[in-house]
Parts: structure tokens; sequence; C-alpha cells
């Protein structure tokens, strides 16, 4: 028998988290634990719920009680777990977290690293990571780059929406012309053509390098897409567009490349099938996270192998990271397996 425990972790932010749709100060995450009623190996998971698929850390705690309720305990397999989550389908970010849980725990039993138990490439032992400049006011971003260091990041990303996007951009660039861009738009945009005419301006900035244009229309806007996908001067990348199951057929007549995230895949092996499947369509493969403490930074990073771009900055957002499983050097990412 196993038994299973759930925490939420309310985590103070180092700043004002702010995207297109909503801006926090503090993010309450939920780390899943469980272990053999007889001790042994112990697994975790971290849940990190997203309003924008409707998940809360109230909703989630209620679906893990009825999963317990369901026979959680009792599950013996990872073949066992994903048939009881099938038959209760629970939040994509509460999967994950039983998941990864439940999965830590087997491949120690088994002696093996998660990559391996999962079939995954072994991870690089150091990994580069984007930073991610948050929406503010245009004169706050020299004094932002400064205080957190931006510039030891090989790649940067820049969150924007209609209003200040321009600006954010041209005070980005001016404070580190020529680095690599990840630019944001988290669905802010609700046409093609205002968002050309927004690349349009933008392109000439002085020092702008872009790499890649990630969801800046609404996902379910599919006819822009596929309009946007030929005029874009640099790369759409699909993230909001694709979570634990996607036509990519179609997806790759929208996009050229796909942001995968684990909390919306809703686990590793739903997050392993999409990687592949980005793969097997000849489009680029991305690694994402919600703001996660290192216990989820951690379990991106056993997959970590597929991407060709990995924005695994979550745990530099959280003031006071919990668990250390992760750190950060010269912007790197560095895990500390057990």
């Amino acid at each position: 028998m196993l038994i299973w425990t759930l925490t939420p972790h309310v985590l103070p932010l180092r700043f004002t988290w702010k995207i297109s749709r909503n801006a926090s100060t503090t993010k309450t995450n939920l780390v899943l634990r469980v272990q053999d009623a007889n001790g042994g190996p112990v697994g975790r998971g971290e849940a990190a719920p997203n309003i924008r698929y409707g998940e809360t850390p109230d909703g989630l705690q209620a679906e893990f009680a009825a999963l317990q309720a369901a026979g959680l305990s009792e599950v013996q397999t990872e073949t066992e777990l994903h048939e009881l989550l099938a038959a209760h389908p629970p939040a994509h970010a509460l999967r994950f977290a039983l998941e990864a849980a439940f999965v830590e725990w087997a491949a120690a039993r088994a002696g093996q690293p998660v990559w391996q138990w999962l079939g995954a490439p072994e991870p690089a032992a150091a990994v580069p990571t984007a930073f991610t400049l948050p929406i503010m006011e245009p004169g706050a971003v020299a004094d932002f780059v400064q205080e957190h260091g931006m510039a030891r990041f090989q790649t940067l990303k820049v969150k924007v929406n209609q209003e200040s996007g321009y600006d954010l951009l041209r005070e980005l660039t001016r404070a580190l012309p020529g680095r690599p861009l990840l630019i944001d738009g988290n669905e802010a945009w609700q046409d093609a053509d205002a968002l050309l005419q927004f690349v349009e301006r933008v392109v000439p900035l002085p020092g702008l390098r872009v790499r890649l244009l990630e969801q800046p229309l609404p996902a379910t806007h599919v006819p822009d897409y596929r309009y946007l996908r030929s005029r874009s001067p640099w790369p759409v990348f699909a993230d909001e567009s694709v979570t634990d199951s996607a036509d990519f057929e179609d997806i790759a007549r929208q996009f050229h490349g796909v942001n995968m995230k684990l909390m919306k895949a809703g686990g590793y092996r739903s997050g392993l099938r999409i990687l592949r499947e980005t793969q097997a369509h000849g489009l680029q493969t991305m690694l994402g996270c919600m703001v996660e403490t290192s216990l989820g930074i951690w379990g991106a990073l056993q997959v970590s192998g597929l991407a060709e771009v990995c924005d695994l900055d979550g745990i530099l957002i959280i003031r006071d990271e919990p668990f250390g499983l992760v750190h950060e050097e010269a912007g790197r990412l560095h895990r500390h397996d057990n």
C-alpha cells in the first residue's frame, strides 16, 4: 500500500510576475509525496496550478481527495496509475505531480535515474535557460536588468502586450543589444494583421535579435495562425495551443515550433510524446515551465535532452526556493540528483 500526501506551499516571488492576462506576487503550488507504507524510497512531484486552464489550489486538493477515495493508495504500477487517472481525470498540473512522484519512486526502486526510466536521452549536466523580463513600466527595465544580472543569460525572454510591448523591447535591447530574445505574447493580440503591424514596428529596433515569437494570438484563432506562419519574420511557437493532445499536422500548418510544459502536458509520458511528435513533424522543440520550485524544474530537466530551447527560469522567480534540487550558475541549470 502506498501513502500519498499533498501539501500546499505559498511561494513569495522576487518581483511582480506580470504577463498579458494577470499579475501576481505570490504563487501557491502543491507538493505530492509518495512512499510505500513499509518505508523505502520516496517520490515527489509538484503541481503548479494555471488559472488559464481553470486550475486552482483548492480545486486540485479536492481532485486529490477524490483520487484517494477512488483507490490511489492501491496503485502499484505506472500502468495502474494511468488507468486510474484515465477513469478519474484530474487537472493537468495535478496529473503531472502524481505521475512525477510515482515515477521517481518507481525509478528509485529499480535503481535507475528518472530520465532512464522514462526512456529519455540523458540530460546535459548543465542546461542553459532563458530568463524572463515580465511586463513592467518601460522606465524600470534598465534597473531590473542590472538588479537580476540578466547579462549572464545567453537567451532572454520578454513578456509583451499590445500596450507596452514595443517600449519593453526598445528598453531591453538598449540594455542588452544583440541578445537572442524569446518574445511571448500570451495570447494578447486578437488578429494576425494587428500583430504584424506590431512586428513591423519593432523589427527596426537597434540591437534587436529575435529567436522566436511565442503564442501571440489566442489558441482558438487557428486561421490567423495559418495566415501568420508564412508572414512572420521570426519562427512562431505554440504554447497554449498544445496541451495534452493536439492535431500535429494542423499544428505544423500554424507554427514553426512547440513549447512543451510538463504541467500543461499533464505528465512525463504525455510531454515526451508531444516533444517527439513535434520533432516528427519537422517542428522546433522548446521546453518551458510555470512558476515552479526546483522540484518541478528538476522534473523538466529529466526530459531536456529532447529540447532545442529551454526556458526553465520558474525557480528564479521564487524568493525563497524551498528544495534546493537545482541551482543556476552563469545562466545554466545544474540538477542535484539523489
